[in-house]
């Protein structure tokens, strides 16, 4: 049975007190992956994968989601800043379809406007040089997007 694709709002009363989240940058390359503490308060930029075939990628999120022993992934949702959804979207919702189809853990969609623009900014103001930052971009950029989500659901269970 394919994995629950949730809004924050529902997947909130689902998790357990003490578990990790994963967030994740979906772009035409790379995967940008952030973890949260298991109290879910800060998130941490863990790694950038290369993308390769949508099964080798799916294999390696979920060994790793599996040995930080993660509750949900919250994959950032790239809408264009009219609100519409455009082929980057469809791709996340895409790679959302397939994920949910080999994994039971529950997915959740956050909307990632701007987060690449602010990991960008931070690591700039960090005197980070370029070619580090595009190296380390996409993980920043999922932190960024955990965050929000993490910082939303704070709000709701407050």
């Amino acid at each position: 049975m394919p994995a629950p694709i949730l809004t924050l709002d529902a997947l909130a009363p689902l998790l357990p007190p003490r578990a990790s989240l994963f967030g994740l940058d979906l772009g035409t390359k790379t995967i940008g992956i952030a973890v949260s503490d298991d109290g879910r308060r800060v998130s941490t930029p863990l790694k950038t994968l290369s993308k390769t075939k949508f099964g080798k990628d799916a294999e390696t999120l979920l060994a790793l989601a599996a040995e930080r022993k993660i509750a949900a992934f919250v994959l950032g949702l790239p809408i264009n800043m009219d609100g519409s959804e455009g082929p980057r979207a469809q791709a996340t919702r895409a790679f959302a379809r397939n994920l949910s189809n080999v994994t039971d853990l529950p997915i959740v969609f956050w909307d990632e406007r701007l987060s690449t623009t602010a990991a960008e900014r931070l690591l700039i103001e960090q005197d980070m040089s370029r070619a580090r930052r595009a190296e380390v971009i996409d993980a920043h950029a999922a932190s960024f997007i955990l965050q929000g989500a993490l910082d939303r659901l704070r709000v709701m269970t407050a």
